[in-house]
């Protein structure tokens, strides 16, 4: 029972899972085993030969874990930025995240009045008497749990500003 609880202990100490522990492992035999086909073509003394392998693979496995979650994120959280068509965004609300970055970056709405806003990007649920109007525009982010939206702030009637938010 005391190797038990220790082994609970651990991953709460470090504060990493087991489940990492057990990808790590499973990660270091499979690297263990390329290394040691890579230094056996290499290096013909065997103590020589198994430092290098056990080193490489100490070195390198938590490496591979490391860049293999970063790039399952990338993967994860890529979304396309295309140019901003008005009949797409009218008609697809859950992928306007992908036209809002070209209404930011060539700024399309800074200095329209309300009416011209209205013209390009509809009103939706915004009423025209306030002067910050959001637009739901989908779910931008991979790991948010919250819709993202498009902000758009008017002063004296004139866009002044525009931000998206991700959930």
């Amino acid at each position: 029972m005391p190797i038990m609880n220790t082994l609970i202990i651990i991953p709460s100490i470090f504060g990493v899972s087991l489940k990492v522990y057990l990808v790590l492992i499973i990660l270091a035999i499979a690297i263990f085993h390329i290394w040691r086909w890579i230094f056996k073509k290499f290096i013909k003394n065997t103590n020589i030969q198994k430092s290098a392998i056990w080193f490489a693979t100490l070195i390198t496995t938590p490496l591979v874990y490391y860049f293999s979650v970063i790039l399952l994120f990338s993967i994860l959280c890529y979304y396309p930025s295309n140019k901003f068509e008005k009949e797409k965004w009218i008609m697809d609300k859950e992928h306007r995240y992908e036209l809002s970055d070209d209404i930011i970056e060539n700024k399309l709405l800074i200095g329209k009045s309300k009416l011209q806003v209205i013209e390009i990007v509809g009103l939706d649920s915004n009423c025209e008497e306030n002067d910050l109007w959001n637009y739901y525009i989908g779910f931008a982010s991979c790991l948010g749990i919250d819709p993202s939206v498009l902000q758009i702030t008017f002063k004296d009637g004139k866009v002044v500003e525009v931000i998206q938010y991700e959930g």
